[in-house]
């Protein structure tokens, strides 16, 4: 979330900077400005008030000591309609405040200024690119159909159980999947990341703090009883551990990694893009996350995509890296990169990892503030990374490393899977 001070002082900055994510920020800042006016006007009033209150109640004790009774009771109706007005002021202060609020968090973060134009995904820049594309022979099967020749994922039974989008892994596809998670926990716990377990569950202030929250795309499961979210990702519950708090400056950076099922309505995919483990409701992924010095976090960034890198090199598979441009950003994004895994039977690239620097975004929902040593109080950066997303990593391994006798699993995995080959 930005700062009010921030958008009306650089009016003109932030609209210009909000059109490289073809967002209009002309209307919602003119309401803004019109809001922030009479919060201004009502807060002067309530402190005069307040200033008056405070020199007749003192009056009204100097009255008392004199003796002067009746002068103090009529003094006393008059510190009553103050109460009165300051009651009706305040309700109406904080039905502003609320208005604003809910303006702020329809504004989309400030792109960096490193961010590139464009209109949508096909204008995302190729930075980076590792491996050759695997060349299959001819009878080479997509992922749904390896998954029911060897059993190791049962997409109709998990439809039965609940529907589409709930795949059941079965046998060594249960095997592979687990060795994936334990895997990518063991290569971040290895960089430093510290490992945390957090609820699945999580409340409507927490959604909020991590930019989830409003839902303007309607992705997320809510229950509505208890006005409980299953989260969309482990980025939401790990970045809110840090919620309220301030930090002393040696105490950054702060770096978490966590794994967890990740649920996503997904309303409005259709289609064979999102066919198999291309497109799911539940889905597991491994994230690590930073909170970091503003002046160290785009160095941060890159650090995190060295380690995600590190970690699909030891995979084997091929893979991209994109610049996202603008309007390709997250809601809450300043600047990220996608990384994308090549699919041999498909015959296109599986996005499996976002790495995205948030700067003061989130920390701004969250008072997530850092004590410099100085003692001056800051808001921190955060920044969160998948590594890695599940699906579409699992799919490309079988695709890309199905052979006549099986599909043969990484060599870094067989000390966690225990089998070299599914067959």
């Amino acid at each position: 979330m930005l700062k009010v001070s921030y958008i009306i002082e650089n009016k003109k900055q932030v609209i210009n900077a909000l059109s490289k994510r073809n967002f209009d920020a002309t209307k919602i800042i003119g309401e803004l400005e019109d809001f922030n006016s009479q919060r201004k006007k009502i807060q002067l009033e309530l402190e005069n008030i307040f200033s008056e209150s405070n020199k007749l109640s003192k009056e009204i004790g100097k009255l008392i000591k004199s003796g002067n009774k009746d002068r103090a009771d009529k003094i006393k109706e008059q510190t009553a309609k103050f109460k009165e007005t300051t009651k009706g002021l305040n309700s109406e202060l904080n039905s502003i405040k609320d208005k604003i609020l809910d303006l702020l968090y329809k504004i989309p973060n400030i792109p960096n200024q490193a961010v590139p134009d464009g209109k949508g995904e096909e204008d995302n820049m190729q930075v980076y690119s590792s491996g050759d594309l695997p060349k299959l022979n001819s009878a080479a099967l997509p992922h749904w159909d390896l998954a029911k020749k060897y059993d190791i994922i049962d997409f109709e039974l998990g439809n039965k159980i609940t529907g589409s989008g709930f795949p059941v892994y079965k046998g060594m596809g249960a095997k592979l999947q687990r060795s994936l998670i334990t895997f990518f926990l063991d290569m971040n716990v290895d960089a430093g990341y510290n490992e945390v377990q957090i609820p699945y569950l999580v409340n409507e202030d927490s959604g909020i703090g991590t930019g989830q929250l409003p839902d303007k795309e309607g992705q997320m499961y809510h229950i509505e009883k208890d006005n409980l979210y299953l989260i969309p990702t482990a980025e939401v519950p790990a970045t809110n551990i840090f919620k309220d708090v301030i930090l002393n400056e040696n105490e950054l950076p702060k770096s978490i990694t966590a794994f967890s099922p990740c649920f996503r309505r997904e309303a409005g995919s259709y289609g064979a893009h999102v066919r198999g483990l291309n497109r799911l409701h539940q889905f597991d992924k491994v994230e690590i996350l930073r909170v970091e010095h503003p002046e160290k976090s785009y160095h941060a960034l890159e650090e995190m995509v060295e380690h995600v890198k590190f970690i699909i090199d030891k995979l084997g598979l091929p893979y991209r890296i994109l610049k996202l441009c603008g309007s390709d950003l997250g809601f809450a994004s300043a600047f990220t990169y996608d990384f994308e895994v090549y699919s041999a039977a498909q015959k296109k690239w599986l996005e499996v990892s976002s790495v995205s620097n948030f700067e003061s975004y989130q920390s701004n929902r969250l008072k997530l503030r850092y004590r410099d040593s100085e003692g001056n109080i800051d808001l921190a950066h955060t920044l969160n990374g998948s590594a890695l997303a599940l699906p579409r990593i699992f799919a490309a391994i079988i695709e890309n490393f199905q052979t006549e006798k099986g599909i043969v699993i990484p060599e870094v995995l067989i000390p966690y899977t225990g089998f070299s080959i599914i067959n």
